[in-house]
């Protein structure tokens, strides 16, 4: 009996190594190679190099470009997200983790897809009779949609080369197999060697792909980096369990800008689309509480409000707590310290806590002030007013820095009813009056404390 020949894989960035390590060598990576058997050599594997794609090569002024190659999936946010639409030939990854609403939302623009395109949804999890179920509950339907149920590689590709789809839907790829490997499917070598087959289908027959990935404990999609590295883009679905708001952005895209989102709401039948996200985020935020102050954030293009609340309490023990949901906590850590040394406010003897509503996740410096003025408003037990936003980056020094975009960023403040923006003071060119909006600029975060608070 012939040796199995086995290969070492890094599960972050997909290196092979001729033997086990503790520390990846090529990304650094500690405890991330784990043992595969390599593909025989006598096997063909489905999909191979010249499956679908001629290798003749062509001038680049051969090509034609004058036919439309994006096309609308039938959810504007999802398009959003995407650039402008789908692009034909294009393979996109969409991971979340368990019943977040991924099969939910690839079966829902189905039914828009299939007026106009043959639609092949492979699933490895579910029986046609539940797909069928399904897309009763969400209402979709139609003659050019078709399902199979299935996680052989090899069948999945000879139903492709049978119905010649448009567009194809696989869920998940960790259920798919290549038979030609003996790994189990899910494993390393089997979603990195399916997910080349899946690549190598769109690019030679103008197919768009989709594909659903599971993430792992730490948040990331399960499989070998390199599985990122391969698709078009990688869109991640996120949402909290005990919330019906559904947030969607791109970590990568060859077609388009990487900061943009898209946000839905579970419902009954299905997931809907919130073309006002901010007049949801703020929805039940309560009135004459202290600890809580709204910003403007830019996502991608659009502007979006969102309110962060803190909670400052005396510490139990020696070692005060720290505590920050959907703020980076590291920024929260020196914010505290800012307002205790520029501020003048003893917030190391106290447990601080953060949080975004909403499920957001604020990463630009633009929400700085908002942040210091709820900390400010739960130390001094004070409220901030209903109708008062705050837009600006703080320094080490307490200084307030100018934001980019603060014009737009100041009409979505004023249509949502705001009075009152406390912004950082510019030297130069003023921010463009917006009617009824009564703009506040402050040089630190001293004056934008007692513009809040009357301290």
């Amino acid at each position: 009996m012939a040796k199995v020949r086995s290969v070492f894989y890094c599960t972050e960035c997909g290196n092979e190594t001729p033997k086990w390590a503790g520390k990846c060598p090529a990304c650094g990576a500690w405890n991330t190679i784990v043992e595969q058997e390599a593909a025989p050599k006598n096997k063909r594997v489905p999909g191979g190099r010249n499956a679908f794609h001629s290798v003749r090569a062509v001038s680049l002024t051969e090509i034609d470009t004058e036919d439309e190659i994006r096309f609308f999936t039938g959810m504007g946010e999802l398009d959003r997200v995407l650039g402008g639409g789908a692009v034909r030939g294009s393979l996109v990854l969409v991971g979340g983790a368990p019943g977040v609403g991924k099969s939910t939302l690839m079966l829902q623009i189905c039914g828009s897809l299939c007026r106009n395109n043959r639609v092949l949804y492979v699933s490895g999890e579910e029986s046609v009779r539940q797909l069928k179920l399904r897309a009763q509950r969400l209402g979709v339907g139609g003659g050019n949609l078709l399902v199979l149920s299935e996680t052989a590689l090899e069948d999945v590709l000879q139903a492709v080369s049978d119905e010649e789809p448009d567009i194809l839907i696989v869920d998940s790829i960790q259920t798919l197999y290549n038979g030609a490997l003996d790994s189990p499917p899910g494993s390393i070598g089997q979603v990195k060697d399916c997910t080349m087959a899946l690549m190598q289908l769109a690019k030679g027959r103008n197919i768009t792909v989709f594909v659903i990935g599971h993430v792992n404990k730490e948040g990331s999609i399960a499989g070998p980096k390199v599985l990122e590295h391969m698709v078009d883009c990688v869109l991640y679905f996120e949402g909290e369990q005990h919330s019906t708001c559904r947030i969607l952005r791109a970590a990568k895209n060859r077609f388009g800008a990487t900061n943009e989102i898209g946000v839905f709401e579970m419902l009954d039948a299905g997931l809907e689309e919130v073309e006002n996200p901010s007049q949801m985020l703020l929805s039940g935020r309560p009135e004459g509480a202290p600890g809580t102050c709204v910003t403007c954030v830019m996502e991608g293009v659009r502007p979006v409000l969102a309110e962060i609340q803190a909670l400052l309490a005396p510490a139990s023990y020696g070692n005060a707590r720290r505590s920050s949901n959907g703020f980076d906590f590291g920024r929260a850590a020196m914010l505290l310290a800012v307002l205790e040394k520029r501020g003048g406010l003893k917030v190391s003897v106290c447990d601080a806590y953060m949080n975004i509503i909403g499920g957001l996740t604020l990463d630009e410096p633009a929400a700085d002030l908002a942040a210091v003025l709820a900390l400010a408003s739960s130390y001094l037990d004070k409220p901030i007013a209903a109708d008062l936003a705050a837009i600006g980056e703080v320094g080490l020094t307490g200084e307030l820095r100018a934001v980019n975009n603060l014009d737009q960023r100041l009409s979505e403040v004023c249509r949502l009813g705001f009075k009152t923006c406390i912004v950082p003071l510019r030297r130069g060119k003023k921010p463009v009056p917006q009617e009824g909006l009564r703009v506040i600029e402050a040089a630190n975060i001293g004056e934008a404390i007692r513009a809040a608070l009357g301290k």
